[in-house]
């Protein structure tokens, strides 16, 4: 079961510290992935994919055959996605897949899956947060399954900022330096804060800085800990509740719409290549505090640097998952002898990874 925990902010630091030295490379699995978005970095012992389009259409990829090449596109910094992508690597090379791990940017991600470059993406946000990306790929893209429900897009301040709502910010955008914090500017999140957001709470004349989850999260560690002020765009399931005396900004407009569910995405031919997972993965669902723990190892315990050894360290502490997800015998995660429940709101998912995706600050 999840242990909640706070983490000081000087630990959080040196977390981030920590992610932002390891772009050299990673702790196992070389190239660190790319917030701006680079395809090339192949990761796991699945070999060379990617750009080069060896994305499970060769050996092994028949329908009704066990095995295969299968190549996960991960959105970079997303930590949800970095989470579950690796206990999904671990649950198919155990099934006798050979499995490669790849970073980057959402749309090239989108791209890459609509193209045949990716097998399969699981960290599609709908109806709100990707939506434009399922309008423009969708009929290249197969919907394979909901594996966690509501995750809303927000606005965080600090717990004891002057302000409780959104339609309070702009008459007191000097007491936040005149900021918002924002991410990557392909993010979802950064298209509905610009398109709803600023122009439904009349925040134009703020600045709207936008760089990568990664210089969002320093600017926020720094805030908190001179006592600042500060306001980042930010969703939950996310790590950061945890780690900093935060809270959301009310949203009395609905301007960031209803949260999301976070759904798993092949390409159009993923089902027909690979019936078995694709059974598999519409049968998936992950409690809010299976995500929690795996995502406390894997970032807050280990700073983002050794996620393989997460999953393994989680898998340990859960050995009847695996074998929940391939039978379908219910809720991964929630059902069985995972002590995990219902999905829910609080995850804590997080956004740097230094194995996966490279960062920018």
């Amino acid at each position: 079961m999840r242990t909640k925990r706070f983490m000081t902010t000087a630990a959080t630091v040196s977390a981030l510290a920590l992610t932002l030295a390891a772009c050299g490379g990673g702790d196992d699995e070389g190239d660190n992935g790319g917030d701006n978005g680079d395809t090339g970095t192949s990761e796991g012992d699945g070999g060379d994919a990617g750009g080069e389009g060896d994305s499970g259409e060769g050996d092994g990829g028949d329908a009704g055959s066990a095995g295969g090449e299968i190549t996960i596109g991960v959105h970079s910094g997303w930590e949800e996605g970095i989470a579950v992508s690796h206990l999904w690597q671990a649950i198919l090379e155990e099934q006798g897949y050979d499995v490669t791990l790849e970073t980057a940017e959402a749309g090239v991600v989108f791209t890459g899956l609509a193209q045949g470059d990716y097998d399969l993406n699981f960290d599609t946000w709908l109806p709100n947060t990707h939506s434009d990306y399922i309008e423009q790929y969708g009929d290249d893209l197969e919907e394979l399954g909901m594996w966690y429900e509501n995750a809303p897009l927000t606005m965080a301040v600090n717990e004891d900022a002057p302000i409780e709502s959104l339609d309070e910010l702009a008459d007191n955008a000097d007491e936040f330096g005149n900021r918002i914090v924002g991410i990557e500017p392909g993010a979802g999140l950064t298209r509905i804060t610009t398109d709803e957001v600023i122009p439904t709470y009349g925040l134009e004349d703020m600045e709207y800085v936008i760089s990568s989850t990664t210089a969002m999260l320093s600017e926020l560690s720094a805030a908190i800990d001179s006592g600042d002020n500060v306001v980042v765009t930010l969703w939950r399931p996310h790590w950061a509740y945890d780690a900093f005396p935060i809270r959301d900004l009310e949203d009395p407009e609905g301007a960031f719409g209803e949260p999301d569910d976070i759904y798993t995405y092949g390409n159009a031919e993923f089902s027909s290549e690979f019936p078995e997972v694709a059974e598999w993965i519409a049968g998936f669902t992950f409690s809010d505090e299976d995500l929690a723990e795996l995502e406390n190892i894997m970032f807050n315990e280990m700073g983002g640097n050794s996620n393989d050894e997460a999953v393994e360290q989680w898998l340990a502490d859960n050995p009847d998952f695996i074998d929940s997800v391939v039978s379908g015998g219910g809720e991964a995660g929630g059902e069985t002898d995972t002590e995990g429940g219902e999905s829910g709101t609080e995850g804590a998912g997080s956004e740097t990874d230094s194995e996966d995706a490279e960062t920018e600050s």
